[in-house]
């Protein structure tokens, strides 16, 4: 395997395959259906903002994977839309909302025209699909939102930040600056703030470890466990820019 396909990247990943089980995150054992990105619940950060009234009225959640965050803001009552350009993804994002007697909306949209999937959004999560686009995408992708958010709606928006640590196997060219951010989202978007935060993964340091060993990833350094920060169960915490912005 190229080592470069043990990173999350812009170009490596067949999303749906590996939604579906069609393929292997590389570097996971063959058949174990890792997604680092899937913690089986909603992300804390995000279910500490919704608590903090960060979210109002109808909600998109755009690039929602399998429905954690989109059916733990359904259940506080919001009406929710998640999308995503899996097929497979949305398909059990629904069951999981069936599952847990949850009313959300999901639907397969490509994040670049966001069609067919209503107007009049409020609030809008993203949480981790900035970084999947490239420059030419970011800005479709920021223009599709304004058109289906309503005026002085607020985006969350929460992408890799640069300050990810060496051994982590994440590519270069997913990490976000500011300077990005504000270039493909200032014509659309109002940045208010940016903020760090951390989202938990599917990592471990052992895992992590064993994934080095096995041929190591497209990182700078090999993983150092004293610079690997993890929550108190284990989970490798990966730095997080938490964008604030309101439609123009």
């Amino acid at each position: 395997m190229a080592q470069q396909e043990r990173t999350f990247s812009q170009a490596d990943y067949d999303f749906d395959a590996l939604y579906a089980g069609r393929a292997t995150f590389e570097g996971s054992e063959p058949g174990a259906g890792f997604i680092p990105w899937d913690i089986g619940e909603p992300q804390p950060v995000i279910v500490e903002l919704a608590r903090a009234g960060g979210f109002r009225g109808k909600v998109l959640d755009a690039g929602c994977g399998l429905g954690e965050n989109a059916i733990m803001l359904a259940s506080a009552g919001l009406e929710v839309t998640g999308v995503d350009g899996s097929p497979s993804a949305i398909e059990q994002a629904r069951r999981r909302a069936a599952e847990h007697g949850v009313r959300a909306l999901f639907k397969v949209a490509d994040a670049t025209e966001l069609r067919d999937i209503g107007t009049g959004f409020e609030t809008a999560l993203d949480s981790g699909l900035y970084h999947c686009l490239n420059g030419e995408q970011r800005s479709a992708y920021a223009a599709a939102l304004h058109r289906v958010c309503r005026p002085d709606a607020t985006l969350h928006l929460f992408c890799f930040a640069e300050s990810v640590p060496a051994g982590t196997p994440i590519a270069q060219e997913v990490l976000v600056s500011a300077d990005d951010l504000h270039a493909h989202l200032d014509r659309h978007w109002r940045i208010e703030e940016i903020t760090e935060t951390a989202f938990a993964t599917g990592f471990t340091r052992e895992l992590l470890a064993e994934m080095w060993k096995a041929g190591a990833p497209d990182v700078v350094a090999a993983p150092d466990p004293d610079g690997l920060r993890v929550d108190e169960r284990g989970r490798v915490l990966t730095p997080m820019s938490h964008v604030r912005a309101r439609r123009r």
